[in-house]
Order: C-alpha cells, then structure tokens, then sequence
C-alpha cells in the first residue's frame, strides 16, 4: 500500500477528520499542464493531488527525513501520547512546506536533478559556517552513511526539482488554508 498525506479540515469535528475537497487543489491541474515534458513525476505528482487532495509520500520519506533531521516527518510520529492520529498540524505543514522550499532554492544551481550527491552537497553547504558546523557536519555524514547500503552504496534517487516544489506546494496549500494533513497508511 504506502503511506499518503491526506489533506483535512482542521481541527477534526466530531470523532474523524474530513477529507478535504478535491477541488481546494484544482489548480494543481494547471501546474501539471505547465511543466515541461521530462517532468513526467512532478507533473504525475501535480495531477494526483488535483484529484484527490491527497500526495502519495511513500517515495518521499526518506529524504525529507534526511533534509529535516528528523525520522518520520511525513508519518506524523510526533503526535502526542493523548492526540493519537497522525496528523500533521497546519503549521506543521507550514514547516515542512519552507523546508522543501529552502531545499529546492539552495539545488537550483546544482540542476534539475536531486540525486543522493546533490542532497549531501546542499545540507553540507547549508551547515557550513554555522555555529555549531563541525559537529553538525559530523552529524550528517552520519545521517549520510546509515542511508548507504551493507556494501556502501548511497541511495539510488532521482527526483527532480519540479517534482520537491510541487511536494512543498501542496504543504504550503494546506498551511495557508488551514488544513491538516492526515497520514493514512
């Protein structure tokens, strides 16, 4: 199956959340019709979210861990013991939404493609400089390694940037509108 982020109304009434309608993201349509042709992810990506309100992260999970720092982000594992819905709140989704964008501007040069390398290059460039850089650099490539394989192979990614801004677009949706996002397994 997978997991999928699906958007809601916040805050639930009564006993379940409510989907929100499709049609909150009609608009996503358009965006797919703009993208260039060897967007075909991202402009899979824009469709889907402009029929259902709902993204498909599984694909996703692993690196937006890497680039937040955290394990589960998109699973909503931080909700609290009472509060046990995994429901990632608006400004949550605000959050994740200026990560991805953060993310997204500090690849352009790198070019269209986000592969493992790229990714490493980026969180390295961002850190450098900081207060703490060294032990946040050591940090990371820790991160970086345990997402090798036993024989010390990275992680075979391929996104593009369209496909992370329409990631991030659809958070940035939910965030400026007041929505949840429902992590359904």
């Amino acid at each position: 199956m997978g997991l999928d982020n699906v958007a809601v109304q916040w805050p639930r009434t009564g006993r379940f959340y409510d989907p929100v309608a499709p049609a909150e993201f009609v608009d996503f349509a358009e965006l797919a019709e703009k993208l260039p042709l060897h967007a075909g992810p991202a402009a899979a990506l824009a469709d889907h979210v402009a029929k259902t309100g709902t993204v498909r992260v599984t694909g996703y999970t692993e690196l937006v861990d890497l680039l937040f720092g955290l394990n589960g982000v998109l699973f909503a594992t931080d909700a609290a013991a009472e509060d046990e819905d995994p429901v990632i709140s608006p400004d949550d989704c605000a959050w994740i939404a200026g990560g991805l964008e953060r993310f997204v501007n500090g690849h352009q040069e790198f070019g269209d493609e986000i592969t493992f390398e790229t990714v490493s290059t980026v969180l390295r460039r961002a850190l450098e400089g900081s207060r703490l850089a060294e032990q946040q650099l050591r940090w990371l490539q820790s991160r970086l390694d345990a997402l090798r394989d036993d024989t010390g192979d990275a992680p075979q990614w391929s996104y593009t940037i369209a496909e992370l801004d329409v990631l991030a677009k659809f958070y940035r949706r939910c965030a400026n509108r007041g929505f949840a996002v429902y992590a359904d397994f």
